[in-house]
């Protein structure tokens, strides 16, 4: 008998079944409330444990009191009872007042600072429910939330999806009779606007083409909340919102998976099911982007997926830094303890009442399995798959100086069955997971380089090429091929000048955890295949110039699996000679994995290549060396 933990015992929201309204606000309770534990005396401090993030600890602390709101304010907006406004409200007149001992601490101008951020939702909660959170205060709170407010909005905020969060302040300021610059926001709300790419899809970051998931549940979201609070003063941009909200959904939904999970890729996965936020915030505005069956469909799925995982540490109930699981590895630098109650922001579908469309409506069953779809602004190619989502990826850029960027943006494939690997180390290429990378080393696998960048990235129908260069002499030319049912191949044309390389590749990872039953490998004559009870996970080289082999990955370093198993390719390439490896990938449920797709010519390759589109969202960030 395999003992394993239980779910009900291991997350908030084990059991519930997404079917109602009322399913999704005792969902909205029960993430909160174990939080309570961790208010300080004053209130206007959350401390769940004692580790760091990169900034000072009063504003954790602040993130534990304020990020509770994005479920907290829908939730009562739309006609709920929150029992515990008299320690909001104590926090926060003690949070803003500089005389109290657990006064949030001076907003620092010379850096970015978190307490920025937290200000967002003290915003909107000014500017949706007043009369809970601000009206009862005494007469020197309310002005020293209205400073405090108005020192933020003052301040110069980083160049992403941060300059939001001053319109949101001011939006607060604005309800409550506050001072604020209206120059301030209307030059911050124009500058948003550059953000925007095409076709619903936003960038973010300074270079603003940065693509992941804070397109749905930062600047999509909030542009929603802006169209509903500021539509008498801003009619045109509100509107203006709305129709971008439009256009995205038709794209977005593609991130999701029939069985309701959303496609992990690029930062801040540790937000979970903030994931689904952009679907609630399209009830808030009253956006019928698709047909209400189906984003009710959508937004429930995704909530009943993250409710069959342990999201939380034994019998605590509280949101832990992770993704399925409790896992340090994957945490970005500004998480704090406290960090993942962003999640709440998916309960802002709450906020419409119960006869809304959004509620009313029929759930749509997904009928998407089968079916795959070219993305052009993010360039990616999107196959749907039964229980899985699968990505192939050649495109996105991303923000310089965040951790772990290889593994959560430039892989060639993301899965949302089977996730990603993590490393946790950047020597010894023989313990590397390379799960959906392929891995070069010119010092004999003591250390070793993957892609970071692309230096040019085409989309053509069902397929990819970037060009990248993990040294400037190495050149690396990838073609990622969508194939029928659950294959796809990947060729890679690598050009060394002055180095002897060696390589690894590696397929898609599959649990290896004993209550999904015990692993059986079986080689191919160009390949192998990993099964465990439920799935498999196969590659097979089509050169015939690699050695395929299983790497077990270090443990807790997959976002799915605390252990799992990965197929790899091992392979040489000599300086001064081109080297073509070619391989086919598939993973999926069942034993099954039907048959292996034909390899096309390099000829067939470069007229695909010759034809296809640049990806609109892709930045030439390095300057290669020049190749005659």
């Amino acid at each position: 008998m395999v003992y394993d933990t239980h779910l009900e015992r291991t997350s908030p929201i084990a059991g519930n079944n997404f079917e109602t309204r009322k399913d999704v606000q005792r969902a909205c309770m029960d993430i909160f409330t174990p939080l309570l534990k961790g208010f300080s005396p004053g209130g206007a401090r959350v401390r769940v444990e004692e580790s760091a993030a990169h900034f000072e600890q009063a504003a954790a602390d602040l993130e534990g009191f304020a990020r509770p709101l994005w479920g907290i304010v829908p939730y009562v907006y739309g006609g709920g009872k929150f029992e515990h406004w008299d320690l909001y409200r104590k926090g926060l007149a003690n949070g803003t007042d500089p005389k109290h001992p657990e006064y949030w601490g001076d907003i620092i101008k010379e850096k970015p600072d978190q307490r920025l951020v937290e200000m967002a939702a003290l915003g909107v909660a000014l500017a949706m429910v007043p009369e809970h959170i601000f009206d009862p205060l005494s007469k020197e709170a309310k002005i020293n939330v209205k400073n405090y407010l108005r020192t933020a909005s003052e301040q110069e905020y980083v160049p992403n999806n941060w300059r939001f969060f001053r319109v949101l302040v001011v939006l607060g300021l604005r309800r409550v009779g506050g001072v604020f610059d209206q120059k301030h926001m209307d030059d911050y709300l124009q500058d948003l606007d550059s953000y925007y790419i095409d076709d619903g899809w936003y960038g973010d970051g300074e270079n603003k083409k940065a693509i992941d998931h804070y397109g749905g549940f930062a600047l999509h979201f909030y542009g929603l909340i802006y169209s509903v609070i500021a539509k008498e003063q801003d009619p045109k941009r509100a509107q203006e919102y709305k129709e971008r909200s439009k256009l995205y959904a038709k794209d977005f939904r593609h991130w999701f998976s029939e069985d309701g999970a959303s496609l992990p890729f690029g930062r801040s996965l540790t937000y979970r099911f903030a994931q689904g936020s952009f679907w609630a915030g399209l009830a808030l505005a009253d956006v019928e982007a698709l047909p209400w069956g189906e984003i009710k469909g959508l937004y429930l799925r995704h909530l009943r997926w993250w409710a069959q995982h342990r999201i939380s540490r034994l019998d605590t109930g509280l949101l832990p830094v992770g993704y399925v699981y409790p896992q340090p590895y994957m945490h970005e630098t500004y998480n704090s303890a406290q960090s993942p109650y962003w999640a709440m922001k998916a309960f802002f579908a709450l906020a419409v009442p119960a006869d809304h469309p959004f509620w009313t409506s029929k759930e749509v069953e997904p009928n998407q399995v089968g079916t795959s779809v070219n993305l052009e602004i993010p360039g990616m190619v999107i196959s749907h798959q039964k229980a899985d989502t699968v990505a192939l990826v050649s495109g996105p850029s991303h923000q310089p100086g965040l951790r772990k960027i290889p593994e959560k943006y430039c892989k060639f494939t993301y899965s949302t069955r089977y996730g990603f690997s993590v490393e946790n180390t950047c020597t010894g290429m023989n313990q590397a997971s390379v799960d959906s990378m392929i891995a070069f080393s010119d010092d004999n696998g003591e250390t070793f380089k993957v892609r970071t960048d692309n230096e040019i990235c085409k989309i053509f129908n069902g397929g990819l090429y970037a060009e990248w260069y993990p040294w400037p002499d190495v050149k690396v030319e990838t073609w990622l091929l969508r194939k029928e049912g659950n294959w796809h191949i990947r060729v890679h044309r690598i050009n060394s000048q002055t180095r002897d390389l060696q390589t690894k590749e590696g397929g898609f990872a599959v649990s290896d955890m004993e209550r999904d039953g015990k692993l059986e490998t079986k080689e191919h004559e160009s390949g192998l295949t990993v099964r465990n009870r439920s799935d498999y996970t196969s590659v097979f080289d089509l050169k015939g110039n690699r050695q395929t082999f299983v790497q077990r990955s270090q443990p807790n370093t997959n976002i799915m699996f605390p252990k799992c198993v990965i197929p790899q390719l091992d392979g040489t390439v000599p300086k001064g000679k081109e080297t073509i490896f070619a391989a086919a990938f598939a993973a999926g449920l069942g034993q099954e994995f039907g048959q292996q797709p034909e390899l096309p010519s390099i000829q067939q390759l470069e007229t695909l290549t010759k034809d296809a589109l640049p990806v609109k969202c892709t930045q030439r960030t390095k300057l290669a060396q020049k190749w005659v």
